[in-house]
């Protein structure tokens, strides 16, 4: 692992488009796939051929509209990326978004230049930061890399 990270400046809404998720039929990784231009969502499993398309259009507060949102919301699945981690829970939502997270975590220097407090690094709860934290969260990082 680098000893060296440059934020990149990603914010949530870089990896919310196509994420991996757990497919409803076969329990394996599917994908869930936003098309905010068409207003739709798809879920395609490569597995078992699932595949399911849904419209955007979401209720928020009792308005009712097309939010851009991480696209596993409008299918109403649990992310493949995911797993406990002491009282919290690790999550991605894609394997770049993935990989980026092992490069900030096993740095052992974290460069910011520029923050404007809505990155995805600087919005991430205090355990991912926490040196303590880094072994164990890249054992749960090289695990779900890994997953069937």
């Amino acid at each position: 692992m680098d000893h060296r990270f440059q934020d990149q400046q990603y914010r949530l809404s870089d990896f919310q488009q196509e994420v991996a998720v757990i497919c409803p039929v076969c329990t394996k990784k599917a994908t869930a796939k936003a098309d905010y231009e068409a207003q739709t969502v798809r879920l395609i499993c490569t597995h078992c051929g699932h595949h399911r398309e849904v419209s955007n259009c979401l209720t928020t507060f009792g308005i009712r509209a097309h939010y851009r949102t991480a696209a596993h919301v409008y299918l109403d699945l649990p992310l493949w990326y995911e797993t406990s981690f002491k009282n919290e829970v690790f999550w991605a939502y894609n394997e770049a978004h993935l990989l980026y997270l092992e490069q900030y975590i096993g740095a052992k220097l974290r460069e910011h230049k520029d923050r404007t407090y809505f990155t995805v690094l600087e919005k991430l709860p205090k355990f991912y930061h926490d040196s303590k934290n880094r072994d164990a969260l890249l054992k749960i990082i090289s695990k779900l890399k890994n997953k069937k």
